[in-house]
């Protein structure tokens, strides 16, 4: 026998006794609780969502599934503490529809947002929702684009930071409508509402599950939403496709867990969750929150990080925003 045939047949068996040994713990698995991380504040939808997701996964797995809060880093903490956490699916993390902005805006990342993370998949997404006072003179996204080129740099618009999904949202329109609306930064829904209320800004640009609380409670009126076809929870609202054809948008939660994990247990994760998305209790409390279902691949939830990285990349290339 020749020693390449001699160093084959070890390669082969270094290769079969990995994927036994994978295969022994991914059955054994899970054997004690699982650590789930959020990256933002408690009451918030990442935290509401997770906290969902993570009683149900607790009943279906066998051991308590404990949701932790770090939000530093603007939830790169949270991130941080899983991509370089053991590859045993012991700790996960709930990424969010930020992690692509935050790759396009940021000068370095302390993990890579593609190759950090073993992506179990997608468990909700909504729409940014485009808004503006019941009273206010602006009654349609044509309306406000038509004034915003009347008067450039007048237009202003609520942003949560520079680099957020909202601020590259609204840049984004400002690029396809050949408008120069201004982006004005607030620390949260709550401050930027008392603004847009007080009318000392023009429009706001929210998540979908802090601005249709506020619809619903009369404080605002929807002008578009992001989403790329009708919302489901509010699908009298007109996308921003049907005025800016190919400007479209979701917002998103989905599960991770460290780089190398056994795909076996990336594949219990992900059939479970499937399980739990279709439960009525949770489809029902998901529409209380301004979200739906969002069931995925690992593979899926991989192709639209990357595409959105290409796409927020293209927007802080084309309006020069000065990285972070």
């Amino acid at each position: 026998m020749s020693l390449f045939t001699l160093r084959t047949l070890a390669a082969l068996a270094l290769m079969l006794l990995g994927l036994l040994a994978n295969a022994a713990h991914a059955q054994a698995w899970p054997s004690r609780p699982i650590r789930l991380l959020v990256g933002f504040a408690p009451g918030g939808s990442t935290d509401l969502v997770a906290r969902l997701v993570g009683q149900k996964l607790s009943e279906k797995l066998g051991q308590p599934v404990i949701v932790e809060v770090n939000t530093s880093g603007g939830g790169t903490g949270a991130n941080d503490s899983v991509a370089k956490a053991p590859p045993d699916g012991y700790r996960m993390v709930l990424l969010t529809g930020g992690v692509p902005a935050q790759a396009a805006i940021r000068k370095s990342l302390p993990y890579d947002p593609l190759k950090s993370f073993g992506m179990v998949g997608m468990v909700a997404s909504y729409p940014m929702v485009i808004a503006v006072t019941p009273d206010s003179p602006i009654r349609t996204l044509a309306d406000l684009f038509a004034r915003a080129r009347a008067e450039p740099g007048r237009i202003t618009y609520t942003i949560q930071s520079v680099g957020s999904l909202h601020h590259l949202l609204g840049e984004w329109m400002n690029i396809e409508a050949d408008t120069t609306m201004l982006p004005v930064s607030y620390k949260g829904g709550a401050p930027a509402l008392m603004d847009l209320l007080g009318h000392r800004v023009d429009v706001m640009i929210e998540t979908g599950p802090f601005a249709i609380g506020q619809i619903r409670g009369g404080k605002l009126r929807p002008l578009a939403l992001s989403s790329p076809a009708r919302f489901a929870l509010m699908p009298e609202v007109p996308t921003i496709a049907e005025t800016i054809k190919g400007v479209e948008a979701v917002s998103w939660l989905g599960m991770a867990v460290a780089p190398g994990t056994p795909r076996p247990i990336i594949d219990r994760l992900n059939a479970e969750i499937h399980s739990i998305l279709q439960l009525a209790d949770v489809r029902a409390r998901l529409a209380e929150i301004g979200s739906v279902p969002h069931p995925s691949s690992p593979e899926e939830m991989h192709e639209q990080i990357a595409r959105e990285i290409t796409r927020w990349t293209r927007v802080v290339d084309i309006k020069k925003i000065e990285r972070q």
